[in-house]
C-alpha cells in the first residue's frame, strides 16, 4: 500500500499471512539495496543482503535513553544502515518510536538532556487526554500510565499515530520496526508452556499474533469486529497510548501498591486544583458545592468502600441535590437507608447511576453549580481508574479475532476484550518476534538494559526456542551463572543452524570496571523521571555509546561472516579479543538449559 492510500481504499478485516505481510515484505525488499550499500561502505562484499536485526530490551527509563544511545552510535560508525529490522520491548520502545517520529534523524539525541533540566512536560494537555480517555468504554489503567507517568518518564506526549511512520520504512530508508507486547489473558499458558501464542507485535502496517499470522491493519487496531468483519471503527491511537501499553511496568506490581500510588495521585490532583483538601467530614460535606461534594463521596469510597462517614455524605449530597421528591430521590432514600446492608455490586451500580444523573444535571445550564466542569471530569475520571483497579485492567482493546470462524482455538476467539501488557513480563527482550522462518533472520545485536541478570533473557529466550523447536544457540547454565558474575560488554552465541546472537550488557567490566553493581543501582529501572538530571542522562548516553565503539570491529566481522554466507551460521569458535580490548565469548560448547 502506497503512503498516500486511505484507509478507506483498502479492505478492512481481519487477514491471515503464512509469511511475511505484503507490505512489510515490500519495505524489506527496497531496504535490501540500502544494505548492500552499507555493508559496502563497511568494506563488506555481499551478492545478498543478509538480514541483520538490532533488539532493545525493556528496563524502563534506562533502556529509553540507553537505546536512543546505541542507536545513536550505531548510526554514526555506519553500522544502523547495514540492518534490516529493529524491535524493542518496554521501555526501548520509547526510544525506538522517537527515531521515527525524527524520521531516523539522530542529532537531537545530545539535546535530550536538556529534557531533564526543566519539567519539559505539558501536565494540564496530558491529564486533558488522560480525563477524555476516561469517557471511552475500553478505558484501562494502561491510559492512566501512558498519559500520566510514560509522557512525564520521556517528557514527550505523541500525537502522531503508528501508521504516519510508515513512509521512510516503505521507501526502505530506515529499518523495519517491530514494537512488543504480551497477551495478559495467555500468561498462565505462557508459564506452563512458553505459549508463542502469547506474542503480540505492532509495526506501522500491523497489529497482531505473529504465531497464528492473524492480523488487523495498524489503522483499525481498537476497533470492534466480529467474525472477521470490521464492526464499529474507532479512531487509531496515538503514540503515547501505545507507549504505555508496551511499556505498562506497573501491571506487574501489585494492585496495592498501584491502588496506594494513584489515591495519592488523585489526591495531590485535588489539592493542586483546590477542589478538596484531603477527605472532608461530614459536618462539612453540607458546605461544599454540589459538584466537589460527589468528588469527595467518590475519593472516600475508592479510599475505603466499607468508611461509615459513606453513608453520611450520601445524605448530604441528598439534601444538596434536592431530588426527595423525584423517582431517582426515592431510589436514592432507599440506598441510604440501607446502605450497609447492600451487596458490593449493588453499591458500584448506584454510583454509576448517581455519577449519570448528576451528568444530566450539569447538560443543565441552569443546573447546581456553574463553573463545575473540571470537577465533574475528575469524578469520572476518578471512578472509572478506582474501578479498573479493582478489576485490574490493564490495555483493554476489542478483540479482532472476536467469533472468527477461523480460529479453532476457544482462548483466541471467545473473548471480546484482549488485554495487551508489557512484553517484559514474557521476555525481557523481543527475541520472538524476529526469530519466525519468514523473517530470516541471520545475525542478531541485542542490547540488554534490564534489571538483575543481564543474561537473564538468553537464558529464558534458549528454554522457549527449545520448546518450540525454533534454531537458537544452545547455551549452559553454569556458563551464563559465571559470565553474569562479572559480565564482559559482549557474547557471541552461535548454533549449528539458525542466527548468529552479539549479546550486549550496558554494565560490564569493560565500562564500569568494578564498579558494576553502583551503576546498576544509579540507574535502576523503576527509577522516576524526576529524579534524573542532565549529567545522569550524558553520563549513561556515553556508556551506552562506548558499548557499541568498543565493539564495532567485532560487529563488523560477524555482518562479514553473515555478508559471506547468510544461509549457514554454523561456525564455532573461541575466545577472542578486539582491537579495544572488550572481550567477546563465542560459547563453543552447547548444553540443555530446558527445565520444566
Amino acid at each position: 500500500m502506497s503512503s498516500a492510500e486511505s484507509p478507506k481504499s483498502r479492505s478492512s478485516g481481519v487477514c491471515f499471512a503464512t509469511g511475511l505481510q505484503e507490505e512489510e515484505k515490500a519495505a524489506v525488499h527496497k531496504r535490501s539495496p540500502k544494505v548492500l550499500e552499507a555493508l559496502q561502505r563497511l568494506n563488506i562484499q555481499a551478492d545478498q543482503a543478509p538480514v541483520i536485526a538490532v533488539l532493545g530490551s525493556g528496563g524502563g527509563l534506562r533502556a529509553h535513553i540507553a537505546y536512543l544511545g546505541v542507536l545513536s552510535e550505531m548510526k554514526e560508525l555506519g553500522l544502523l544502515d547495514a540492518v534490516t529490522y529493529l524491535a524493542g520491548v518496554s521501555g526501548s520502545t520509547w526510544a525506538l518510536s522517537s527515531l521515527y517520529t525524527k524520521n531516523g534523524n539522530m542529532e537531537w539525541i545530545e539535546e535530550l538532556k536538556h529534557r531533564y533540566e526543566k519539567s519539559e512536560w505539558d501536565f494540564g494537555e496530558s491529564l486533558t487526554k488522560a480525563i477524555r480517555a476516561s469517557k471511552e468504554e475500553n478505558y484501562s489503567l494502561t491510559d492512566f500510565w501512558a498519559y500520566l507517568i510514560v509522557s512525564r518518564q520521556i517528557r514527550e506526549l505523541q500525537e502522531l499515530k503508528l501508521s504516519s511512520l510508515k513512509e521512510q520504512v516503505e521507501e526502505g530508508v530506515l529499518p523495519y520496526p517491530i514494537f512488543a507486547a504480551i497477551d495478559e489473558d495467555l500468561l498462565a499458558d505462557w508459564k506452563k508452556c512458553k505459549n508463542k501464542n502469547s506474542w503480540f507485535e505492532f509495526t506501522p502496517h500491523h497489529a497482531g499474533y505473529p504465531a497464528l499470522g492473524a492480523y488487523v491493519h495498524i489503522t483499525e487496531f481498537g476497533s470492534r469486529f466480529e467474525n472477521g468483519k470490521l464492526d464499529t471503527s474507532k479512531p487509531e491511537r496515538d503514540l503515547t497510548f501505545l507507549r504505555g501499553l508496551w511499556g505498562s511496568a506497573f501491571a506487574f506490581v501489585g494492585i496495592k501498591e498501584i491502588k496506594t500510588y494513584v489515591l495519592n495521585y488523585f489526591r495531590n490532583l485535588c489539592e493542586k486544583f483546590n477542589f478538596i483538601k484531603g477527605l472532608v467530614t461530614y459536618s462539612e460535606a453540607p458546605k461544599m458545592e454540589v459538584d466537589k461534594m460527589l468528588l469527595d463521596l467518590v475519593m472516600t469510597y475508592f479510599t475505603d468502600k466499607d468508611d461509615p462517614s459513606i453513608k453520611d455524605k450520601l445524605c448530604a449530597l441528598q439534601q444538596a441535590l434536592g431530588t426527595e421528591r423525584d423517582e431517582f430521590g426515592i431510589e436514592m432514600a432507599e440506598i441510604i437507608q440501607n446502605w450497609n446492608e447492600t451487596s458490593p455490586e449493588k453499591k458500584e451500580q448506584f454510583l454509576d447511576h448517581l455519577l449519570d444523573c448528576f451528568k444530566k444535571t450539569q447538560e443543565d445550564p441552569t443546573a447546581y453549580s456553574l463553573n463545575s466542569f473540571m470537577v465533574w471530569d475528575l469524578c469520572v475520571f476518578v471512578n472509572e481508574t478506582r474501578k479498573c483497579i479493582s478489576k485490574w485492567q490493564w490495555g483493554t482493546v476489542y478483540n479482532f479475532l472476536y467469533k472468527h470462524g477461523k480460529i479453532a482455538d476457544e482462548a483466541m476467539c471467545s473473548r471480546e476484550f484482549l488485554h495487551l501488557v508489557d512484553a517484559g513480563f514474557a521476555i525481557n527482550s523481543p527475541y520472538p518476534l524476529v526469530l519466525p522462518p519468514a523473517r530470516e533472520t541471520h545475525l542478531i545485536l541485542s542490547f540488554d538494559f534490564s534489571d538483575g541478570d543481564p543474561l537473564e533473557t538468553i537464558r529464558t529466550t534458549a528454554d522457549y526456542c527449545q520448546r518450540h523447536k525454533i534454531p537458537f544457540p544452545e547455551v549452559s547454565e553454569d556458563q551464563l551463572k559465571e559470565w553474569a558474575e562479572a559480565p564482559a560488554s559482549c557474547y557471541v552465541l552461535r548454533g549449528k543452524t539458525g542466527p548468529v546472537v552479539m549479546h550486549f550488557t550496558l554494565f560490564n567490566k569493560d565500562n564500569c570496571g568494578d564498579d558494576i553493581e553502583t551503576w546498576r543501582k544509579k540507574y535502576g529501572t523503576l527509577k522516576l523521571s524526576d529524579s534524573y538530571t542532565p549529567d545522569l542522562v550524558t553520563d549513561l548516553l556515553r556508556l551506552s555509546k562506548e558499548n557499541v565503539q568498543k565493539n564495532k570491529i567485532n560487529i563488523i566481522n560477524e555482518m562479514r561472516k553473515v555478508a559471506g554466507n547468510p544461509g549457514n551460521m554454523a561456525c564455532l569458535g573461541d575466545r577472542v579479543h578486539d582491537a579495544q580490548g572488550s572481550q567477546t565469548v563465542e560459547f563453543k560448547k552447547s548444553h540443555n538449559i530446558h527445565k520444566d
